[in-house]
């Protein structure tokens, strides 16, 4: 007897597993440049390369506003509709912007989240793990900015006033 009610409790929990599962809907990209910026119904997902092929990210089934932002292109806002149990493709190009003109320093960022957002004056500019070491690094004109950097995770948030000096290097963790 209390092998059977455990068989039906465990019988249970595993469909309810699987329901859970067939009521949500995925979104895999293809997004050209892949360090693009995701952002789906204004929270930022990650770099889109993180769902292409081989990973997809979970949505509710329904409408949903998909944001790409590459400093380097101009921004595309368009919508998916997600259904249960499918995966929805996306598939964009983004178009290369002029170059800013110099003198440039560097930013340089440091987070223990690799793929957290870094905004420079509450524009997406990549995420912290393109931004992290001596050979990378966000060449900016000269001037003053604030630096956001927000993990994935949405706590832990950074936010700083720097100013970017011609041939410096400037840090913010």
């Amino acid at each position: 007897m209390f092998k059977s009610l455990l068989l039906i409790a465990a019988a249970g929990l595993f469909a309810g597993a699987s329901l859970t599962a067939q009521e949500t809907g995925y979104l895999k990209t293809k997004i050209e440049p892949g360090r693009a910026g995701i952002f789906v119904d204004g929270k930022y997902v990650g770099p889109a390369a993180n769902f292409g092929s081989s990973r997809k990210y979970a949505l509710a089934p329904g409408k949903h506003e998909i944001k790409l932002v590459e400093p380097r292109y101009e921004e595309i806002t368009t919508s998916v509709t997600i259904e249960k149990g499918k995966t929805a493709n996306l598939t964009q190009t983004m178009k290369a912007i002029p170059e800013p003109k110099g003198p440039f320093g560097v930013l340089r960022t440091k987070s223990p989240d690799k793929f957290a957002a870094v905004y420079v004056n509450d524009r997406f500019c990549g995420h912290a793990d393109e931004f992290d070491n001596y050979w990378q690094g966000m060449k900016l004109p000269a001037g003053e900015y604030t630096i956001r950097i927000e993990p994935t995770n949405g706590s832990g948030n950074v936010t700083k006033k720097v100013t970017i000096v011609a041939n410096k290097t400037i840090i913010v963790q």
